[in-house]
């Protein structure tokens, strides 16, 4: 198995659980890895062959932009279903960060995996 990976991506939502999270809106980072097979976009050269991270980017940036919910959880499993229904990954990690949601912490999140990391032999 091959990862394609996008880190960092930032998009302001609104997020939490608390009324004056609900009134605000707050930065969260998404951190992807996605499984794939790049072999025969590398034999190729052809972007048709490989995940178009900036496709899946702008994807994910109109929904979280356009969500509203409580927990980073949901985000994140929102996210892992859009990447694997509409881009067809067959396993991804989803690393949600919510920056500065702890008085004290650079940083809080979750991280899950979802799909078949075997279904892979490269």
């Amino acid at each position: 198995m091959d990862i394609v990976f996008l880190t960092d991506l930032r998009v302001e939502t609104v997020i939490g659980i608390y009324d004056w999270e609900k009134a605000i809106r707050q930065t969260v980072a998404v951190d992807l890895e996605m499984g794939t097979d790049i072999q025969q976009a590398a034999r190729t050269d052809d972007i048709e062959f490989t995940l178009n991270y900036k496709a899946i980017s702008k994807r994910l940036i109109s929904h979280i932009e356009g969500s509203q919910v409580e927990l980073i959880e949901t985000l994140a499993e929102q996210i892992a279903g859009i990447v694997r229904s509409e881009f067809g990954v067959k396993w991804v990690r989803v690393t949600l960060h919510k920056p500065g949601a702890i008085t004290g912490a650079a940083d809080v999140g979750v991280i899950i995996e979802r799909g078949d990391r075997g279904a892979f032999s490269g």
